[in-house]
């Protein structure tokens, strides 16, 4: 999850803060870092728009994390980190890492919540780079220091880069990779040379960077779990671990950086609590009995039907949908096509058509979902599909990079929109079952007795979904009784975890439902997710086994756009090529945060759009009817 992070925290364009003899010598001098020449807050920022800058310092919050946790190094490949299970909360509030990085934005523990794609100074006071993105230097605050005090120096990012790259997680050896070397220009500059000129891409790694603490680390060993908590130099430290259990962070009075522009309003409880459940009904039940008291809700049943208890009557404990256009990522029923069962895109198609979302999503999900028609759901990369912010058919831009693939693509992709199936009751079903019908006859299949066969090897439509939760379980056997009506066989199955995750760096499933993570930015991910190269790749996120020349042209084009006007055009055309290939099912996603939680919380008036509000919240102590 960390490796996908740090790829979508990246690339491209021109910073609209250069200073005049930047523009003379052709080396940018910044505050921050745009993909593009969009970068909102000029250097003499106090604070970022979605903050209270005056919020009170105080009080305790105390959050549920989900799973367990036995270590506390976030460096090593070993062991499994508090951190990671979180939901909303230590993420959220910005304790995904114990050490610093020198820029916080795209692709940190802490975007900035009100722009698609940018960082800004935190270790880093400012920084320098050509226009050609060959090298980049990072001009380091003095007065930065990790919590015993020692001064954050030049040599001490040079560390950082040289024992991550060599003994840290593997994300960290994916991040680190494009730079060439890291050289200390002197106690508060360090320069960043990369292995190629390229795109903005690299700068962003590079400012992703956590700055250990070389002193701490002599002597002790990067790879190791273990549950003592490392140096670090962030808002907080660990104050207490109760082993798979709970953490608690107090936050450092004496913080470095709590006045700058990037924290003001941020951080505000003076501790916060994670306390870990395995099942999500007893941490529920947990949460009704006052053990905690901030609950995100990702089950619709529970959010319509599980409220009925004396702390929400009494108006102790409260609800809200919080608004959200985070960029959520596509979920997908991916079909596996790599196996032969899946080839033919008529059959692909065919059982796309037998997918009810409106009934599923009535009955199952108490309609507090909206259905996915692109591969891209957010702002303002939304797909023509979607028929957000973008003509009906391609336009004259797409069609530059549609055209010459035209051969290869689907004849109708250039004359009708993209649609997905409506159901809206047994008619509805009866005519998308009769379209499914002809697909598959077309394909090859035949019906008898009860079943759909082959009419070359006379063996019968079968194939397994696999998952290692009973969490999918209700739609995805709502969709295998569509399935069953054609003749077709979907089996549910329950894999333990570990063989879970062996089989899926295998290719050894037929169905999956996943999350791909998408940004407002789409970059290099892309290729992991769809290019040719990695469908024997084991490391690779091509799930679907996409292999086809206008994907990897495409893919390959998006990282080289050099506006955002030329990114949506390049995305849009993508997205098509995706869905009109049938190499998934689109799900759905949710426009809010569902959240319960002790009403002793405040929060900004206006909250961040395009990341989670916790770490702005804070401790109010007594309830009001006035909190917007």
């Amino acid at each position: 999850m960390r490796a996908l992070l740090l790829l979508l925290g990246c690339i491209g364009g021109l910073w609209n803060t250069a200073s005049i003899a930047g523009e003379q010598t052709g080396v940018v001098v910044s505050h921050g870092i745009a993909r593009f020449d969009d970068l909102k807050y000029p250097a003499e920022f106090s604070h970022f728009d979605y903050v209270n800058p005056d919020a009170p310092k105080g009080g305790t919050a105390r959050f549920y994390a989900r799973g367990t946790f036995d270590s506390m190094n976030p460096y090593a490949t070993g062991g499994e980190l508090p951190f990671r299970h979180a939901i909303f909360a230590a993420e959220s509030l910005g304790f995904t890492g114990f050490n610093e990085p020198l820029m916080v934005g795209y692709g940190s523990y802490d975007p900035s919540g009100d722009e698609f794609h940018s960082a800004y100074g935190l270790i880093a006071g400012s920084v320098e780079y050509p226009i050609d993105n060959s090298w980049i230097i990072f001009n380091l605050r003095p007065e930065s220091r990790f919590h015993d005090g020692h001064p954050v120096t030049a040599e001490d990012v040079v560390f950082s880069f040289r024992v991550l790259k060599e003994k840290g997680h593997p994300s960290y050896k994916l991040q680190l990779e494009p730079i060439k070397s890291v050289t200390a220009e002197g106690s508060h500059r360090v320069r960043f040379d990369f292995q190629k000129a390229g795109t903005r891409t690299q700068l962003f790694w590079a400012g992703n960077l956590p700055v250990l603490p070389a002193h701490y680390w002599k002597g002790r060993n990067l790879e190791k779990t273990t549950l003592e908590p490392p140096l670090g130099s962030g808002p907080y430290r660990v104050s207490k671990v109760d082993p798979g259990v709970s953490v608690t962070l107090s936050r450092v009075k004496d913080y470095w950086g709590q006045n700058l522009a990037v924290n003001r309003g941020k951080y505000n409880f003076d501790a916060v609590e994670l306390q870990f459940y395995r099942d999500f009904d007893i941490a529920f039940e947990s949460f009704k009995a006052g053990k905690y008291d901030v609950y995100v809700d990702m089950f619709a049943k529970n959010w319509t039907q599980g409220y009925d208890f004396k702390a929400m009557k009494t108006g102790e404990v409260k609800r809200r949908a919080f608004e959200n256009h985070m960029p959520y990522g596509c979920t997908c029923l991916f079909f596996n096509v790599r196996k032969p069962l899946f080839k033919d895109i008529r059959v692909r198609k065919a059982l796309a058509l037998l997918f009810d979302f409106e009934t599923t999503n009535e009955r199952i999900f108490y309609g507090l979902y909206t259905r996915l028609k692109t591969y891209y759901p957010g702002e303002s990369l939304e797909s023509p599909a979607d028929g957000l912010g973008a003509t009906d058919l391609p336009d004259p831009e797409e069609q530059k990079y549609l055209q010459p693939w035209r051969s290869v693509l689907p004849a109708e992709m250039f004359t009708r929109t993209f649609e997905l199936p409506v159901f809206d009751g047994n008619s509805s079903f009866r005519q998308q079952q009769r379209r499914a019908f002809e697909l598959l006859r077309q394909a090859g299949w035949i019906y008898k007795d009860g079943k759909l066969i082959d009419s070359k090897s006379g063996k019968p439509f079968e194939f397994d979904f696999i998952h290692y939760t009973k969490g999918a379980m209700a739609y995805v056997l709502a969709y295998a009784k569509n399935l069953e009506s054609v003749g077709i066989k979907l089996n549910y199955r329950l894999v333990d975890q570990s063989q879970y995750q062996l089989r899926m760096r295998q290719h050894d499933f037929d169905m999956v439902h996943r999350i791909l993570p998408q940004s407002y930015s789409p970059d290099l991910e892309q290729q992991n997710y769809f290019h040719s190269s990695g469908v024997d790749d084991p490391s690779s996120l091509n799930l679907a086994g996409v292999n086809h020349p206008a994907v990897d042209f495409l893919t390959e084009q998006i990282p080289l756009a050099k506006s955002r006007q030329e990114l949506e055009t390049l995305v849009n055309a993508l997205d098509r090529v995706l869905l009109w290939n049938y190499y998934s099912i689109p799900l759905w996603r949710a426009y809010t945060t569902r959240v319960a939680y002790r009403d002793v919380f405040g929060w900004p008036e206006h909250l961040p759009r395009y990341a989670s509000s916790f770490r702005t919240w804070w401790y109010r102590g007594t309830p009001s009817e006035s909190q917007p």
